[in-house]
């Protein structure tokens, strides 16, 4: 394990199209990578996408984005069982963890399932960068705006909670979710929230967020937090990271 302390990069990003590959990781990717401290070897990397039930056509991709990039990837499969004998030995053997978006409520139904909830919150413990995008954000936090349950969006409130605050993604591209954050926050439903716009990510050190980081220009990132009977937002201006070697 090699970052000095509990660590997340919670994103709405982290990916784009590749100039010789359908995926490429863009720099929020990169950036989680460069938060595990890892040097003088190749980065292990575990790709988790339950969220899209484990689809196959997509791991072939991370595995690709993998190979550009110089990483060393193991994804981590639930379906229709896990691919490891020893999964909390392969979680704590990566530097960082990477969760794909998609539905977060049966996100978090399988891994809790499987362990994998307490699983996770050990490697957040002992120094494994926990990251991800969409879906891959929501679980490390209270909860947030969904569309796991239909068209349209719905609260979920019982994420893994390693990080004491509600979280909106695609905070721009999704016109839905920030009225649904204010509300939620005005009436209690979720605490102070924090929110993404496209291409933003998160950095957290414990349960402390420290930055805002961007790999896209002219975005933001936000925090919501209850006034009385109501909700208001501040924004806080990321970082630009630049983008990772082609």
């Amino acid at each position: 394990m090699t970052a000095s302390e509990p660590t997340i990069l919670a994103t709405s990003g982290g990916h784009r199209v590749g100039d010789r590959t359908r995926v490429a990781f863009d720099a929020l990717v990169h950036h989680a990578v460069d938060l595990s401290g890892v040097h003088g070897r190749r980065p292990r990397v575990m790709y988790v996408g339950t969220a899209i039930g484990d689809a196959e056509h997509f791991t072939a991709r991370m595995t690709e984005a993998a190979r550009v990039a110089g990483f060393d990837l193991t994804p981590l499969q639930l379906f229709p069982m896990p691919n490891v004998e020893d999964v909390e030995g392969a979680v704590l053997d990566q530097d960082v963890v990477w969760v794909m978006g998609g539905s977060v409520a049966n996100l978090l139904a399988v891994w809790r399932v499987h362990g994998l909830d307490m699983i996770l919150r050990r490697a957040w413990e002992a120094g494994v960068v926990l990251s991800g995008v969409s879906a891959g954000s929501i679980c490390w936090f209270q909860g947030g705006p969904t569309d796991s349950f239909g068209p349209e969006l719905r609260p979920l409130t019982n994420a893994l909670g390693l990080l004491p605050y509600g979280n909106a993604v695609h905070y721009d591209s999704d016109k839905g979710r920030r009225p649904l954050i204010h509300r939620l926050v005005a009436d209690g439903t979720l605490p102070v929230s924090h929110c993404t716009d496209d291409g933003v990510g998160l950095v957290y050190r414990g349960t402390e967020l420290v930055e805002a980081v961007t790999e896209a220009a002219g975005k933001g990132a936000y925090v919501v937090v209850r006034d009385g009977e109501s909700a208001v937002e501040e924004r806080v201006e990321p970082r630009w990271l630049p983008s990772p070697r082609r």
